[in-house]
């Protein structure tokens, strides 16, 4: 795939994405990996993919958009290139999903030279594992209602409080970290860190058990968390100018200058084109599934649809087909993310009673990934905020109307 006009430069970059990919994928291990960075759950997994997002970086396939001094490529315009070749080429996917889509683009935003000299490279390479403090169990979807504090004494923070659905917590080394530091102020008492977990005596982390039997969310416990005032980002009672930037990245406006966490191996019902081949090769009251006529008919809506937000991401890369900046980037999570739950949902429709066999029983189809992809596709319709909220955002923000009571 090669979209829109391209520079000299990113031409040549895409072929030698292309060849590169061709030659350095690895195989796959020998231990089952989860479908999507949400769902790691062992530190061989992590292993193993921190060790493919270091060969990409290594290969300047990862923050290839980001300035030399901070470890980046210097190269303008490729991360996109970069992201194209390594979902056509099924790579695998990158794991520091919060340092790279979150973290990485707020720090590079809000942070100072000392602070992005010190942070990026870990965050690009994969050596550094970041997590995202912000839902606590009161505050979900309305962000500035956090209680977790932070007080100042001298030159140093210290953290009290509980934050939720903490993806990769227990393996993270990083957090970026929404606190109250002034209880007065709804939207001007939050103060934004990135905070480095170091200090086993004053956290606590503990698993959240998805449907799915899988460990990718957890409660993160804070108990006198001491954080350098160094690792603070913007001004003390501006965390939610910050947190605002961070959200626009996890919900889709950061653009494809971020590094694609999604490869294409593992991810089963992520694309609507993955239901052709199972309808042909499953049999359904004595024949094959692809044979049924209204079967047939909701999968070729599904594929007009894929088609469809496939043109959407061609159409965000050129800045004069976009009408409002944050429209297509915004409602590409909402879009997305209701595609693929009807992706696995029809999925397991087509595989009727078998759709019941989990991961490990022998005769489960395609090692019992469907039902496995739609019990987990609900999480992302949660995530980055509901599609409620999201459509809310595009209300308010992008046509004009009015907010809603």
């Amino acid at each position: 795939m090669t979209p829109r006009s391209e520079s000299a430069e990113q031409a040549e970059f895409r072929r030698y994405c292309r060849a590169w990919l061709a030659e350095h994928v690895p195989p796959s291990p020998s231990f089952r990996l989860p479908q999507g960075p949400l769902e790691i759950a062992t530190q061989e997994q992590l292993s193993f993919l921190c060790r493919w997002q270091r060969a990409a970086y290594d290969a300047g396939l990862v923050g290839c958009d980001y300035p030399v001094a901070f470890g980046g490529g210097g190269k303008q315009g490729c991360q996109r290139v970069a992201n194209e070749e390594m979902v056509a080429a099924g790579a695998w996917f990158l794991p520091n999903v919060v340092g790279l889509g979150m973290a990485g683009p707020t720090i590079l935003t809000h942070g100072t030279d000392a602070q992005r000299e010190a942070l990026l490279p870990g965050i690009l390479s994969g050596s550094d594992i970041w997590c995202q403090g912000f839902s606590e169990p009161n505050a979900g979807s309305d962000l500035a209602n956090v209680r977790t504090t932070a007080v100042r004494q001298g030159e140093h923070w210290l953290v009290h409080g509980s934050k939720i659905w903490t993806t990769l917590a227990a393996y993270a080394g990083w957090v970026i970290l929404v606190c109250r530091t002034d209880p007065t102020s709804k939207y001007g008492g939050l103060t934004y860190f990135a905070a480095p977990l170091d200090q086993p005596e004053a956290l606590e982390v503990r698993p959240l058990v998805k449907m799915t039997g899988e460990y990718g969310f957890f409660e993160l416990h804070l108990d006198g968390l001491r954080i350098d005032d160094r690792w603070r980002l913007g001004e003390v009672g501006a965390g939610w100018q910050v947190a605002m930037s961070t959200l626009l990245h996890e919900r889709g406006a950061g653009g494809w200058v971020t590094p694609r966490s999604g490869g294409g191996q593992t991810a089963v019902g992520s694309r609507a084109e993955e239901l052709v081949e199972l309808a042909s090769t499953t049999q359904r009251y004595g024949r094959r599934a692809s044979e049924e006529p209204v079967l047939r008919d909701r999968i070729v809506d599904l594929l007009i649809s894929q088609r469809a937000l496939d043109g959407v991401h061609r159409r965000a890369g050129v800045p004069a087909l976009t009408d409002h900046p944050l429209r297509l980037a915004l409602q590409h999570k909402v879009v997305e993310s209701e595609l693929r739950q009807a992706i696995a949902r029809l999925g397991c429709e087509v595989l009727g009673a078998a759709a019941s066999l989990g991961v490990g029983e022998a005769t489960a189809p395609a090692k019992g990934e469907w039902p496995v992809a739609h019990m987990g596709s609900y999480g992302y319709t949660i995530a980055a905020g509901t599609n409620e909220i999201q459509r809310n955002i595009l209300g308010e923000r992008v046509l004009g109307l009015e907010k809603s009571k």
